[in-house]
């Protein structure tokens, strides 16, 4: 059980249970200083539910005429996924997470963070952190926990574009400080999507689309702007300036894209230098078919993104609780996808690393040929780091 204050105002109030209708980009802040969430809408891999489940924090759904009721003090039974309100419940220590695989079966781990807490979280605070090779995350993320507005920032002059470059630098400095010495960063290069960015973009114009999750995001908006492009270089040229030879521990991942031309148009538009890795994420059911030609236009290496691949194998939104019966990670077209991205990885001699939720990597290590690793939210990878074995 676990016991807090509500708070239903959309600001950051520490230790507190926030309460909401769903989650959006404009409540991070509140999400990673809360106790817990309550909500009554949303699907357990959206990105805000991601980054809660990557910090540790409890997320309990509740029907939406229930939220009214929420107030005051509230305890939260998070096995029988109830809620006591007031303050006599009694509550007790949660039980540690469990069916972990041994490090062993992980290879070389990755975590997938959502600010620098989550490196320490790691590196300071669990045995076994030098079985972490690499940390990832996403450029959005990056920005609201510096609380950047990038699209505010691109849709300026040079002024405002060079200083959004610089302010991204800025913060992977810190990242690359708190590395061990043979860890990397991966960045996942601006993948936000329209409905994420009007929550956090107060002057330039967001488009309003019917499906931001099938919409005008990842590489197809990248190829789009020139704007990106001059604060990406930016942000590079400033990481080697500060960084010297360390500047080569960040590497640049593409998101959301279909095949290989769309990966070869990108590095030449963004003109990435080629002594930056540059790899590519698998998380389109297009992509998947194009694993081997992707591989040939010189990816570094893939990270297959399963919480979209389900989501577009299965049709079935993966933020519409609704349908959660329907969204399976363990779903036989969706193994088979990953299956032919590892083995397709392996035969082009490129490194591949395959999102993997704790309560899955048992089953994706016993029915899928080995990658080169998995990716773990922080709190997930902690744990299996803390126990070390099954």
């Amino acid at each position: 059980m676990l016991r807090g204050t509500c708070n239903r105002t959309r600001t950051p109030l520490e230790g507190s249970i926030l309460v909401a209708p769903g989650l959006d980009a404009g409540l991070y802040d509140a999400i990673v200083t809360a106790r817990a969430v309550v909500c009554s809408s949303g699907g357990l891999t959206g990105h805000m539910q991601s980054l809660c489940r990557g910090r540790g924090i409890p997320v309990l759904r509740v029907d939406q005429a229930d939220l009214a009721d929420l107030a005051g003090e509230v305890t939260l039974d998070l096995e029988s996924q109830s809620i006591v309100i007031g303050s006599n419940a009694r509550t007790e220590a949660s039980g540690s997470w469990v069916g972990s695989p041994s490090l062993d079966d992980l290879g070389s781990a990755c975590a997938v963070i959502a600010d620098l807490q989550d490196i320490h979280t790691i590196n300071w605070y669990s045995p076994n952190a030098e079985r972490v090779d690499s940390f990832f995350i996403r450029e959005e993320f990056l920005c609201m926990a510096a609380a950047l507005r990038p699209l505010d920032s691109l849709n300026g002059g040079p002024a405002d574009i060079a200083v959004y470059g610089q302010a991204v630098a800025d913060r992977l400095c810190t990242f690359v400080d708190a590395l061990l010495p043979d860890q990397r960063l991966v960045l996942r290069l601006l993948d936000l999507r329209s409905d994420h960015a009007a929550a956090i973009t107060e002057l330039a114009p967001v488009a309003v689309e019917p499906n931001p999750e099938l919409g005008l995001h990842g590489t197809r908006w990248l190829l789009g702007s020139t704007a990106y492009r001059d604060a990406l270089h930016a942000a590079l040229g400033s990481l080697r300036n500060r960084l010297g030879e360390d500047a080569g521990r960040v590497h640049l991942s593409v998101p959301f894209l279909n095949d290989e031309r769309e990966f070869a148009q990108l590095r030449t538009h963004l003109e990435v230098p080629w002594d930056v890795p540059l790899s590519a994420f698998i998380e389109t059911p297009a992509a998947v078919h194009a694993t081997a030609a992707i591989c040939a236009e010189g990816a570094s290496e893939l990270f297959v993104g399963t919480k979209d691949l389900v989501q577009l194998y299965l049709a079935a939104d993966r933020t519409n609780h609704l349908v959660a019966d329907s969204y399976q990670p363990r779903h036989p077209a969706v193994l088979d996808g990953v299956r032919r991205v590892v083995e397709s990885a392996h035969a082009a001699g490129t490194p591949v690393r395959v999102f993997a939720l704790g309560a899955d990597l048992v089953h994706y290590l016993e029915r899928l040929p080995t990658p080169d690793g998995f990716m773990m939210c922080t709190a997930e990878l902690q744990q299996v780091l803390l126990q070390g074995q099954p």
